[in-house]
């Protein structure tokens, strides 16, 4: 399972995540991110909120746990519904790659428009490593999103990714459903798919 896991951290993954920025693009448009000390601090909150929920979900999926229980407690924790959205697609878009590189009765056992942390635990069945993967997604999305919209050095800003703790965030994942909330980020994404004009990602 480790391959699968680092096939789906792959950027060059066709599910689809390379269209969302994960809040970054309004963070940016809005001068909250602007340089790499402020992109830390994004990225940092990102993982400890959306980053652990996500990764709890995934671990909770690979474990075996109901996938219809799952889908339901993760739309019960997302209040935004353009967060919603925005897992969702990237989550149909990863289960359409999956299913043609590892098709599987357990992937068609999930919905027609899974959210993607449900996607990741059913395709790697060690906890651990699909939460891992899930936290790791939650920043490396955005990280390269602020190269493109910022123009911040790559060589920085994935050295911020390196000291972000990925890791410990994927162990405390393991341990229990986590309900935290992200508001900054809720309030960026129902901003974001409002915005009038040019918008470089989806979300």
């Amino acid at each position: 399972m480790m391959l699968t896991a680092l096939i789906l951290s792959d950027s060059r993954f066709p599910g689809g995540g390379h269209v969302h920025s994960g809040g970054l693009e309004e963070a940016a448009a809005r001068g909250l991110v602007v340089d790499e000390p402020s992109l830390k601090s994004f990225l940092h909150g990102r993982l400890l909120t959306a980053g652990l929920l996500s990764a709890g979900f995934a671990a909770a999926a690979a474990r075996g746990e109901d996938l219809e229980m799952l889908d339901a407690e993760l739309d019960a924790r997302t209040p935004s519904p353009a967060q919603r959205e925005a897992s969702r697609a990237q989550g149909r878009g990863m289960l359409r790659a999956a299913r043609r590189a590892w098709p599987s009765a357990r992937l068609d056992a999930l919905s027609a428009s899974p959210h993607q942390p449900l996607v990741i635990g059913v395709l790697v069945d060690d906890p651990y490593e699909a939460a891992l993967t899930c936290a790791y997604l939650s920043v490396s999305g955005p990280a390269s999103a602020a190269v493109r919209l910022l123009g911040l050095d790559p060589f920085g800003v994935n050295a911020i990714v390196a000291s972000l703790g990925v890791e410990e965030v994927a162990a405390r994942a393991c341990k229990e459903l986590p309900a935290l909330g992200s508001p900054a980020l809720d309030l960026l994404a129902e901003a974001h798919v409002r915005r009038e004009g040019v918008r470089l990602f989806g979300s």
